[in-house]
């Protein structure tokens, strides 16, 4: 639920923009509270360097869900990609069976779906990993071969969520487990479908480490919580990915 008001959404999307439009290799994916999409559409306009994303969607586009924010309202309103399954939405007791719902209703909505998935804590004996192995197949039980030119897999351990960028896990373990989830895309998908899929990580991301963690964790992208919020210090990591 940030920022907390308008004016200051709109100063950090118009920063963004700015820098964003100078950027050739990359794609910003922005995903602010529902109730400013309209707002920053406006500035975003039809930039193709800058797109709106939601935080989360519904798996129906209407009825009688009281609160909820539906793919075709998503779309109507500017937006291109929907997160889901982020690690405070699945604490708030959003299972796999959800996301895998709300993922189908996207991706037949025509938007772009960003998947969250990651472990709570880890372990020496490496029950984290059929964890993360679950929560894949259970996530995206629902999506077809088809859809995965519109899928990215969000890779972020939440041990290592809203730390300085110290706590951020380390490249070479990152890289580790781009491999394993790819791995396990392959069992779902065939590895030739599989490895089309990027991988993005987030956790503790910042302007220090952005590019260490693009460069030797192998990752296609970053997912990036409150440093989103400082325009310099994401405009610096918008630089570092884009340098790679």
């Amino acid at each position: 639920m940030n920022p907390f008001s308008a004016k200051e959404a709109e100063e950090i999307i118009i920063a963004v923009k700015k820098i964003a439009l100078k950027l050739k290799k990359i794609q910003v994916v922005v995903c602010p509270p529902f109730i400013f999409f309209e707002k920053l559409q406006k500035h975003i306009g039809k930039s193709s360097s800058v797109a709106l994303g939601a935080q989360n969607a519904f798996w129906e586009n209407e009825g009688a869900f009281t609160g909820e924010v539906s793919p075709e309202m998503i779309k109507t309103f500017g937006g291109n990609y929907a997160l889901l399954g982020h690690s405070e939405r699945r604490e708030l007791g959003e299972s796999d069976e959800m996301v895998s719902k709300k993922a189908l209703a996207c991706l037949k909505a025509g938007l772009k779906i960003i998947v969250c998935v990651g472990e709570k804590t880890r372990d020496d004996h490496g029950e984290y990993l059929e964890f993360l192995k679950n929560e894949i197949w259970n996530s995206l039980n629902k999506v077809q071969k088809r859809f995965l030119p519109s899928l990215i897999i969000a890779y972020e351990p939440i041990w290592a969520i809203g730390k300085k960028d110290t706590g951020a896990m380390q490249p070479s373990d990152i890289h580790e487990m781009v491999i394993y989830i790819k791995k396990i895309l392959s069992e779902i998908y065939g590895v030739e479908s599989a490895i089309s899929v990027p991988i993005v990580y987030g956790g503790s991301v910042g302007d220090k480490n952005a590019g260490v963690i693009i460069k030797d964790g192998e990752v296609d992208g970053l997912l990036v919580g409150h440093q989103s919020l400082k325009p310099d210090s994401f405009s610096e990591i918008l630089i570092s990915a884009e340098n790679l």
